[in-house]
């Protein structure tokens, strides 16, 4: 690898590669160095054995505890539910297996930029060789559509070399290439306009290269060895699950304990206190959340998919509904990569354009009014003039328009075809003779055409350059001189229009009638007309506006991440309001100048950071999270992939994205559309509030049958739940109901809320207290049935247990209702709202009929069925933690500390930890 190619001679290069610029290599040179250096091509971290990625599916703690929970059904005889958790556990691990197994294609993905065969310079002629057997110091020719096969620095090359670097660099436009060496010390891979780099393409042109940096040395190699180092840490969710299991488990063997030691020491029978304490400590455990989460994971994968989004990791879906900062490509995500005219001056008169992408379908309007372009002449000439001076060409793909050629000389044309000036009916009348090509040292290019037996030459470039060649200005009194005043007009529009992150052209002519046309350039471009300035822009996206509004209401906070240039990038960045007094724009030169203390204190503050390489997107992403963030980062390049698996939920854009970044990322968005990332965060969102709501059902449940047992043994009644009850009772409730609470509809005033504190627990104090005030509901109902049927009615100790087992069952079913808010009425929200919980509870309250009436079920269970009349009490009694919990909401509301945030998300004081 050549230490900063761009700032040496060619011939200094030679001399430290030691070859001959005009033979290259020999054969047998190559070949040693090839044995120095190694193929070109890109390292592959060596593929994990499926066994060990299957291993890995059972590390987390709570899997472990199911699995013992089924050893422990099992050893009570209750195989129904050892099966059960078993294949919960056996489904979770292989759809987690089948996603790690996709999950590291990102280095295969990138050996696709690879061109296979390469023309070489070696022994003096050009040989067509292996692009794997390229090394530093072979010279390489290349052509108009070539894929760039390793890093090189420039020999020479065609006028109009332009190559395309928006996957390595974000830059929006082909960029025009020098042979000259470049003095700047530090610069960005970006701005080493003497360099070509692997993985971009030729698009215009021809060039020789100089082979300076080959496989894992070049630009590509550094990104792909980034994506080796980066390793996927777990998502919030994830953490989050993993603590909370944790907590649940030593908490329900304390209860569980408890109620064995009370029992115990009441005298109750060793064995038979042992087994209500083990069916207590299964039932407790929530068996059926991984599965539930996995389930409600992937039903919002299937609604993600109708908005245009696909899921690639199950846990990605909540990620981005907690995510805090999106941090934003420009170019195709927040733009429409693609250029469009807005204003035009002529005539000292400005037109503003309207219209949207290549489509050549707009209006002219001056200071508002509509004006028909065809009574405009000044207007009608910049635009033919602009039209004459391109070589590219406007095709109509199904409704769309694309540019075959130079995307600024597409915009031009457009603009053109809205005024009625259409090239192909123009070429009908004006031949093509020449072309001087634009060269990034004249900053201009001209075209030579006949009509009428008549010569003119058209040019278009860089406003002060080209007034430089003028000497006239079509103006609405006539062609006249050019002078001072007009000059300094003309550049103070122009510097106007820059600021405003507009493309500046301006557009010139000269007659030579039937005159000869001189041979040299300098001396066709002289003594020309100006007529005009053409200023363009990468517009943003129609639907990005009311996207970044929905952001901010949500309290996500937006960064935009590019190649492009500063003014550019800051000018849309207030376009699209999201860049306000406060915020900071930096480029990459100028975040290298800023020690890690010095970036922390500020990237708070950073809104827009430009010219940025992929290691600079890496250290603001690490500098994010270090801060606290939930951060998803989108990206459509190869420049992107890096910092895309670094955030903590990485985003790419399914039409423009390379490989590399979708077999990376998280989610790829199939439309580029950056609403459809707040679809996503909608739904995000909507799924972590059912899953809570799902642990808060189960939570209250369980809680309200070990409240049973623990009040039963403390005031010491008999026990009041066999081990089988205690099991069917876990089995009938934490089955449909709890499904279907994660089926529950988004709730829209989940994205006028801030997002969830990165450090808010799972389960916050305040609907800790909720679920053990609803479990002491349940646990008082099925209680209070059991005294009185044992105590006041005598009825026996079977029936008083039937009749808690009854009320305990049904008391939870009607209290998966409450659950749906810890705020909002279920009379708001609607029985009807939710038909799937409402169909899971009749299924349920169906099979706690069938087993308290059936032959067989009645001895298995140790129930004596009841009458009517009792089992019409007990259904009315099983709904008080309903009632109760409405009248606890309605008190919450009338004072104050209800709140929309309810359903799922927590009110204000829910970010107490």
């Amino acid at each position: 690898m050549i230490l900063k190619p761009w700032k040496k001679t060619v011939e200094e290069l030679s001399l430290e590669l030691g070859l001959d610029l005009e033979k290259g290599l020999s054969g047998s040179e190559a070949r040693t160095r090839l044995e120095k250096y190694g193929p070109n091509r890109l390292k592959e971290k060596g593929p994990k054995k499926p066994f060990l990625v299957f291993l890995d599916q059972f590390k987390d703690f709570i899997i472990w505890v199911l699995i013992a929970a089924a050893i422990i059904s099992g050893f009570l005889g209750e195989w129904i539910d050892t099966a059960a958790i078993l294949a919960i556990v056996l489904l979770n691990s292989v759809l987690g297996f089948t996603q790690e197994l996709r999950a590291e294609k990102s280095l295969a993905a990138l050996k696709r930029f690879f061109a296979h065969v390469s023309r070489v310079v070696r022994d003096g002629r050009v040989s067509v060789v292996n692009s794997q057997e390229l090394v530093p110091g072979d010279i390489v020719e290349i052509e108009a559509g070539d894929n760039i096969p390793a890093d090189g620095r420039i020999i020479r090359h065609s006028l109009n070399f332009a190559v395309e670097e928006a996957s390595l660099t974000g830059e929006s436009s082909p960029v025009m290439k020098t042979s000259l060496p470049l003095d700047e010390e530090g610069l960005a891979f970006a701005d080493r306009a003497n360099m070509i780099f692997m993985g971009t393409t030729a698009v215009t042109g021809k060039a020789r290269m100089l082979v300076t940096a080959t496989g894992m040395q070049t630009e590509l190699g550094k990104i792909a060895g980034m994506l080796q180092e980066s390793e996927r840490e777990p998502t919030p969710l994830q953490r989050k699950l993993e603590q909370f299991g944790k907590f649940l488990v030593y908490t329900c063997f304390i209860l569980v304990l408890c109620v064995f030691l009370l029992e115990w020491l009441r005298g109750g029978a060793l064995v038979q206190v042992f087994l209500t304490a083990v069916s207590l400590a299964v039932a407790a455990i929530p068996e059926g959340l991984p599965a539930v989460v996995t389930i409600a994971l992937a039903l919002g994968v299937q609604r993600m998919v109708r908005r245009h989004v696909l899921i690639r990791k199950l846990p990605s879906v909540e990620t981005l509904g907690s995510a805090t900062v999106i941090c934003s490509d420009k170019t195709g995500t927040l733009t429409r990569n693609e250029m469009a005219v807005r204003m035009v001056l002529a005539g000292e008169t400005r037109y503003e354009v309207s219209g949207s992408g290549y489509a050549p379908f707009g209006m002219f309007t001056v200071e508002g009014a509509a004006i028909d372009p065809a009574v405009q002449p000044i207007l009608r000439k910049t635009l033919l003039c602009g039209a004459l001076c391109s070589s590219a060409r406007l095709k109509k793909d199904g409704d769309r328009y694309l540019v075959v050629g130079d995307p600024t000389e597409g915009a031009i044309l457009s603009c053109a075809g809205k005024a009625g000036l259409f090239k192909e009916e123009i070429e009908k009348e004006y031949t093509f003779l020449d072309e001087i090509p634009f060269d990034s040292e004249r900053k201009k290019m001209t075209v030579l055409m006949k009509h009428n037996g008549e010569v003119t030459a058209y040019s278009k470039g860089a406003p002060d350059v080209l007034l430089n060649d003028c000497v006239f200005l079509e103006s609405r009194q006539g062609t006249r001189r050019i002078t001072d005043i007009d000059r300094q007009v003309i550049l103070r529009e122009t510097d106007d229009l820059a600021a405003k992150a507009m493309r500046v052209l301006g557009i010139g002519y000269r007659d030579f009638g039937k005159e000869e046309v001189p041979a040299e350039p300098g001396e066709i471009e002289r003594n020309m007309t100006f007529v005009g300035l053409v200023a363009m822009v990468d517009p943003p996206r129609d639907e990005v506006r009311d996207a970044i509004r929905r952001c901010k209401t949500a309290g996500i906070r937006i960064i935009m991440i590019t190649g492009d240039h500063k003014n550019v990038a800051v000018a849309i960045a207030k376009d699209l309001e999201f860049f306000k007094e406060e915020n900071i724009a930096l480029t990459g030169v100028e975040l290298d100048a800023l020690s890690d203390e010095e970036f922390l204190r500020d990237v708070e503050r950073v809104a827009v950071y430009a010219r940025v390489s992929p290691q600079h997107k890496l250290r603001v992403v690490r500098a994010l999270r270090q801060k606290g963030e939930i951060v998803a980062m989108t990206g459509d390049g190869v420049n992107d992939a890096p910092a895309v698996k670094e955030a903590d939920i990485g985003v790419a854009m399914g039409q423009s994205g390379t490989d590399v970044t979708k077999d990376v990322a998280d989610m790829v968005i199939t439309d580029d559309n950056f609403a459809s990332i707040v679809a996503a965060v909608e739904e995000g969102r909507g799924i972590y509030s059912n899953i809570r709501k799902f642990v808060h059902y189960l939570l209250s449940c369980n809680a309200g049958e070990i409240l049973v047992m623990f009040i039963a043994s403390v005031f010491g009644m008999p026990v009041p739940l066999l081990p089988v009850q205690i099991l069917w009772v876990n089995l009938v409730t934490d089955g449909f109901p709890a499904l279907a609470l994660g089926m529950d509809p988004v709730d829209p005033d989940n994205m006028n809320m801030p997002p969830r504190r990165p450090d808010e627990r799972f389960i916050t104090k305040r609907r800790a207290r909720i679920i053990i005030m609803q479990g002491l509901f349940i646990a008082f109902c099925s209680l209070f049935a059991f005294f009185y049927i044992y105590y006041i009615e005598n009825g026996g100790i079977d029936r008083a247990r039937t009749g808690a087992f009854f009320v305990l069952t049904c008391s939870q079913l009607f209290h998966s209702f409450n659950c749906r808010s810890t705020s909002k009425s279920i009379f708001s929200l609607g029985f009807l709202s939710n038909p799937g919980l409402l169909l899971a509870c009749v299924v349920s309250f169906a099979l706690q009929i069938l087993i308290m009436y059936m032959p067989v079920t009645d001895r298995i269970f140790r129930i004596s069925p009841l009458d009517m009349k009792d089992l019409a009490i007990a259904v009315l009694f099983s709904t008080l933690p309903l009632w109760a919990m409405e009248i606890v909401k309605a008190a919450w509301r009338k004072s104050g500390r209800g709140s929309s945030r309810g359903n799922g998300y927590e009110p204000s004081v829910a970010h107490e930890t």
